[in-house]
C-alpha cells in the first residue's frame, strides 16, 4: 500500500472532520496527524533510528522516545520547525538504545527524561557500565556508533508505575504501562481525544519484532489490553503509521507464532527438530496475510524464544545478546547474520 493510499484510508476510517491526514508520509518526514499532534518516521535502514512522535502543549513540548544520539539531533531542529515552546520533557517507551541512547541530547536540550520505572530497572540490569559493573550495552554499542561514543547514557528520572497524565484543557496525554511486552518496562503515549497511541516497540508495523528482553505470552495479552484503548490512529516504534488494525496484526503475530511452536512442542520435538522445522513454520505463518509482514529475518530468535518460554532448551550456544535492537537491518545488509550478538553498528 502506498503512502497515500494508506493515509486516504485513515482518512476515510477517522472522518475529514476531525483533521487532515497527510498523504505523502515517508521516512525522515514530519507528519501533522492531528492538531499539536506529529509523527516523524525515523530512518531505521541507514541510521538505526525510531519513530518519534511529539505533542505541542500550551506551554510546552512532550516528545515521545528518546532515539539514539544521532536521531535526536535530526528531530529537534524539526521540533523547532514545528513551535517555538519549549521542549520540556521527553519519554522513553523503554530501555533499548535506539529509543533512549538519545536521553543526554534531549536533557541538554531543556527536557525532563519520563518513563516507566521498569525502564530504570531494565537499564540496571543491562547497562551495568553505568551502575560501577562490567561494560554493558552501551560501551557495546558505542564500539560501533560514534553518536554513542561521543555521548553519555541518561536514564530517565521522573518515573511512573501505572499512569502519568498530561493536560493542559487543549491535549491530554497518558502514559501507560499496559504490561510486559518488548521489554519488562513498556510504556504507551495515549491520546484519548483524538484516538491516537503511540506504541513504541510494544508494537510495529513490519518485521521489528526483537524478542529477545520480553515474554511473547505477556505480549499478547498487553497487545489485548492496547487494543481495548480504541486507538483510530497507531504510531508504532518502527515502520508506518497505521490504523488500530496495526494492534490486532501485532497480536495475531504472536498467537500465529505461539501455536505452531506449541503444535511441535506437543509432539515432543527437540531442539534440533523445532529449529529444522523454521521453513514450515515460515510458511504456516505468512499463509495469513495480514501477519506476513511481521516474518524477517528475526524469525528463527523468535521461534527459539517461544520454545524456549515453553520449556524447551535453546537451539544451540550462541555469544550473549546484546540489544540493540535492530541486527535486522544488519542482516539485510550481509554484515551480520541473525544469530550473532545483536546490537547495533553504523551504517
Amino acid at each position: 500500500m502506498t503512502p497515500r493510499i494508506r493515509f486516504q484510508l485513515l482518512a476515510s476510517i477517522l472522518g475529514t472532520s476531525l483533521f487532515a491526514l497527510p498523504v505523502d508520509a515517508e521516512v525522515n518526514k514530519v507528519e501533522q496527524i492531528a492538531p499539536g499532534v506529529y509523527f516523524h518516521e525515523g530512518d531505521l535502514k541507514n541510521q538505526g533510528h525510531c519513530n518519534n512522535g511529539w505533542v505541542v502543549f500550551e506551554d510546552y513540548v512532550l516528545v515521545i522516545d528518546g532515539n539514539f544520539p544521532s536521531g535526536a539531533k535530526e528531530v529537534i531542529p524539526k521540533i523547532r520547525a514545528t513551535t517555538d515552546k519549549p521542549i520540556r520533557f521527553a519519554f522513553d517507551t523503554h530501555h533499548h538504545g535506539d529509543h533512549a541512547y538519545g536521553n543526554q541530547v534531549w536533557a541538554e536540550n531543556g527536557a525532563i527524561l519520563v518513563a516507566h520505572e521498569g525502564v530504570v530497572e531494565e537499564m540496571k540490569k543491562f547497562e551495568t557500565g553505568f551502575y560501577g559493573g562490567k561494560p554493558g550495552r552501551w560501551e557495546e554499542a558505542a564500539k560501533g556508533r560514534p553518536d554513542v561514543a561521543a555521548c553519555k547514557l541518561k536514564p530517565p528520572s521522573l518515573l511512573f508505575r501505572k499512569d502519568m497524565i498530561f493536560d493542559d484543557g487543549k491535549h491530554r496525554v497518558e502514559l501507560l504501562h499496559l504490561g510486559v511486552a518488548h521489554t519488562r518496562g513498556d510504556g504507551f503515549a495515549w491520546l484519548p481525544k483524538e484516538k491516537i497511541l503511540f506504541t513504541g516497540d510494544a508494537c510495529v508495523n513490519g518485521p521489528y519484532n526483537f524478542t529477545g528482553d520480553g515474554d511473547t505470552a505477556k505480549w499478547v495479552q498487553t497487545m489485548e489490553a492496547a487494543r481495548q484503548l480504541g486507538a483510530k490512529i497507531v504510531c508504532p516504534g518502527h515502520g508506518e503509521i497505521g490504523t488500530g488494525q496495526v494492534l490486532d496484526d501485532q497480536k495475531a503475530y504472536f498467537v500465529a507464532l505461539r501455536a505452531e511452536v506449541k503444535n511441535l512442542v506437543d509432539a515432543g520435538k527437540k531442539p534440533q527438530e523445532i529449529k529444522g522445522a523454521l521453513d514450515d513454520i515460515k510458511a504456516s505463518v505468512q499463509k495469513n496475510k495480514n501477519i506476513a509482514r511481521y516474518v524477517g529475518d528475526f524469525f528463527p530468535a523468535q521461534v527459539e524464544k517461544v520454545y524456549t518460554e515453553m520449556g524447551g532448551k535453546p537451539f544451540a550456544l550462541r555469544p550473549a545478546v546484546f540489544d540493540d535492537h535492530h541486527p535486522q537491518a544488519l542482516v539485510q545488509r550481509g554484515t551480520l547474520r541473525d544469530d550473532e550478538v545483536l546490537y547495533t553498528r553504523p551504517r
